[in-house]
Protein backbone atom coordinates (compact mmCIF):
# COMPACT_ATOMS: atom_id res chain seq x y z
CA UNK A 1 0.00 0.00 0.00
CA UNK A 2 1.37 3.69 0.51
CA UNK A 3 3.55 4.21 3.59
CA UNK A 4 2.22 6.23 6.44
CA UNK A 5 2.53 9.69 6.02
CA UNK A 6 1.81 10.46 9.11
CA UNK A 7 3.86 12.49 11.72
CA UNK A 8 4.86 10.43 14.50
CA UNK A 9 4.54 13.12 17.38
CA UNK A 10 1.91 11.30 19.38
CA UNK A 11 -0.76 13.91 18.18
CA UNK A 12 -3.87 12.75 15.86
CA UNK A 13 -4.41 14.07 12.69
CA UNK A 14 -6.80 17.39 12.43
CA UNK A 15 -10.33 16.56 10.32
CA UNK A 16 -9.24 17.86 7.74
CA UNK A 17 -6.35 15.61 7.17
CA UNK A 18 -8.17 12.80 8.79
CA UNK A 19 -10.93 13.49 5.74
CA UNK A 20 -8.31 13.98 3.07
CA UNK A 21 -6.83 10.38 4.23
CA UNK A 22 -10.30 8.76 4.46
CA UNK A 23 -11.20 10.36 0.71
CA UNK A 24 -7.63 8.54 -0.65
CA UNK A 25 -8.24 5.14 1.45
CA UNK A 26 -11.87 5.21 -0.45
CA UNK A 27 -10.34 6.06 -3.74
CA UNK A 28 -7.68 3.45 -3.59
CA UNK A 29 -9.87 0.39 -2.67
CA UNK A 30 -12.00 1.35 -5.45
CA UNK A 31 -9.30 1.54 -7.71
CA UNK A 32 -10.16 -0.90 -10.99
CA UNK A 33 -7.37 -3.82 -10.88
CA UNK A 34 -7.82 -5.15 -14.52
CA UNK A 35 -8.01 -3.50 -18.22
CA UNK A 36 -10.42 -4.15 -21.25
CA UNK A 37 -9.13 -3.34 -24.39
CA UNK A 38 -12.65 -2.30 -26.12
CA UNK A 39 -10.71 -2.33 -29.72
CA UNK A 40 -12.59 -3.81 -32.72
CA UNK A 41 -10.86 -7.62 -33.21
CA UNK A 42 -9.87 -7.74 -36.85
CA UNK A 43 -12.18 -10.10 -39.10
CA UNK A 44 -9.18 -12.66 -40.01
CA UNK A 45 -5.62 -12.99 -39.11
CA UNK A 46 -3.26 -15.95 -37.83
CA UNK A 47 -5.63 -17.12 -34.93
CA UNK A 48 -7.86 -20.67 -35.71
CA UNK A 49 -11.21 -20.53 -35.29
CA UNK A 50 -13.09 -21.62 -32.26
CA UNK A 51 -15.64 -24.30 -32.08
CA UNK A 52 -18.83 -23.03 -32.31
CA UNK A 53 -21.84 -23.91 -30.09
CA UNK A 54 -24.63 -26.08 -31.51
CA UNK A 55 -24.70 -28.12 -34.33
CA UNK A 56 -21.20 -28.61 -36.43
CA UNK A 57 -20.40 -27.04 -40.11
CA UNK A 58 -21.31 -29.21 -42.77
CA UNK A 59 -22.20 -28.74 -46.65
CA UNK A 60 -25.93 -28.25 -47.66
CA UNK A 61 -26.11 -31.70 -48.79
CA UNK A 62 -24.97 -33.13 -45.63
CA UNK A 63 -27.44 -31.09 -43.93
CA UNK A 64 -30.27 -31.91 -45.64
CA UNK A 65 -29.65 -35.70 -45.52
CA UNK A 66 -28.94 -35.03 -41.68
CA UNK A 67 -32.61 -33.53 -41.34
CA UNK A 68 -34.04 -36.12 -43.65
CA UNK A 69 -32.47 -39.17 -41.68
CA UNK A 70 -33.74 -37.52 -38.47
CA UNK A 71 -37.47 -37.17 -39.63
CA UNK A 72 -37.13 -40.65 -40.62
CA UNK A 73 -36.33 -41.86 -37.59
CA UNK A 74 -38.52 -39.91 -35.55
CA UNK A 75 -41.75 -41.46 -37.72
CA UNK A 76 -40.28 -44.83 -37.10
CA UNK A 77 -39.93 -44.25 -33.30
CA UNK A 78 -43.59 -43.16 -33.71
CA UNK A 79 -44.97 -45.96 -35.74
CA UNK A 80 -43.05 -48.39 -33.40
CA UNK A 81 -44.24 -46.72 -30.08
CA UNK A 82 -47.67 -46.57 -31.55
CA UNK A 83 -47.40 -50.53 -32.21
CA UNK A 84 -45.89 -51.65 -29.33
CA UNK A 85 -48.66 -49.64 -27.03
CA UNK A 86 -51.64 -51.25 -29.24
CA UNK A 87 -50.13 -54.56 -28.44
CA UNK A 88 -49.56 -53.90 -24.95
CA UNK A 89 -52.95 -52.42 -24.04
CA UNK A 90 -54.82 -55.11 -26.41
CA UNK A 91 -52.79 -58.19 -24.73
CA UNK A 92 -53.43 -60.53 -27.49
CA UNK A 93 -52.76 -58.58 -30.66
CA UNK A 94 -50.82 -60.36 -32.62
CA UNK A 95 -47.54 -58.73 -33.67
CA UNK A 96 -47.69 -60.24 -37.53
CA UNK A 97 -50.95 -58.25 -37.76
CA UNK A 98 -49.87 -55.00 -36.59
CA UNK A 99 -46.82 -54.98 -38.67
CA UNK A 100 -49.01 -55.47 -41.67
CA UNK A 101 -51.62 -52.38 -40.40
CA UNK A 102 -48.78 -49.99 -39.68
CA UNK A 103 -46.40 -50.90 -42.58
CA UNK A 104 -49.18 -50.74 -45.23
CA UNK A 105 -48.99 -47.26 -44.84
CA UNK A 106 -45.62 -46.84 -44.70
CA UNK A 107 -45.03 -48.82 -47.91
CA UNK A 108 -47.59 -47.00 -49.48
CA UNK A 109 -46.48 -43.75 -48.84
CA UNK A 110 -42.72 -44.73 -50.40
CA UNK A 111 -44.41 -46.13 -53.40
CA UNK A 112 -46.55 -42.77 -53.81
CA UNK A 113 -43.29 -40.55 -53.42
CA UNK A 114 -41.52 -42.88 -56.04
CA UNK A 115 -44.25 -42.96 -58.62
CA UNK A 116 -44.48 -38.88 -57.78
CA UNK A 117 -40.58 -38.72 -58.70
CA UNK A 118 -40.54 -40.93 -61.75
CA UNK A 119 -43.83 -38.64 -63.16
CA UNK A 120 -42.08 -35.39 -63.12
CA UNK A 121 -40.99 -34.25 -66.79
CA UNK A 122 -37.06 -34.21 -67.94
CA UNK A 123 -36.08 -30.93 -68.12
CA UNK A 124 -35.25 -29.11 -71.66
CA UNK A 125 -31.77 -28.98 -72.12
CA UNK A 126 -30.29 -26.11 -74.36
CA UNK A 127 -27.02 -25.34 -75.09
CA UNK A 128 -25.07 -22.76 -76.86
CA UNK A 129 -22.23 -22.72 -78.12
CA UNK A 130 -19.52 -19.82 -79.29
CA UNK A 131 -17.45 -20.55 -82.20
CA UNK A 132 -16.83 -23.61 -84.43
CA UNK A 133 -18.83 -26.90 -82.99
CA UNK A 134 -18.41 -30.77 -83.83
CA UNK A 135 -21.08 -33.02 -82.26
CA UNK A 136 -20.06 -36.77 -82.67
CA UNK A 137 -22.75 -39.14 -81.65
CA UNK A 138 -22.03 -42.75 -80.93
CA UNK A 139 -24.08 -45.16 -80.05
CA UNK A 140 -22.46 -47.92 -77.83
CA UNK A 141 -24.11 -51.03 -76.46
CA UNK A 142 -21.99 -52.93 -74.14
CA UNK A 143 -22.01 -56.74 -72.87
CA UNK A 144 -20.66 -58.21 -70.27
CA UNK A 145 -20.67 -61.82 -69.77
CA UNK A 146 -19.09 -64.66 -67.31
CA UNK A 147 -18.24 -65.18 -64.22
CA UNK A 148 -14.91 -63.48 -64.94
CA UNK A 149 -16.26 -60.67 -66.90
CA UNK A 150 -15.13 -58.83 -69.83
CA UNK A 151 -16.57 -55.53 -71.16
CA UNK A 152 -17.16 -55.83 -75.31
CA UNK A 153 -18.18 -52.06 -76.00
CA UNK A 154 -19.62 -52.13 -80.41
CA UNK A 155 -20.50 -49.29 -82.39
Amino acid sequence: MHPDTTASTGTGLTAVEAETEARRIIADAYRPTAYRDDTPVPAHGDTPPVVQPGRPPMSQGATDASVLMLAGGTATAMVGGTAAVLMYVSQFADPIVCGLVFGAPTALVLALARLAARARPAPDVHHHYEGPVHQDQRNVSTTTRGVWAKTNNHQ
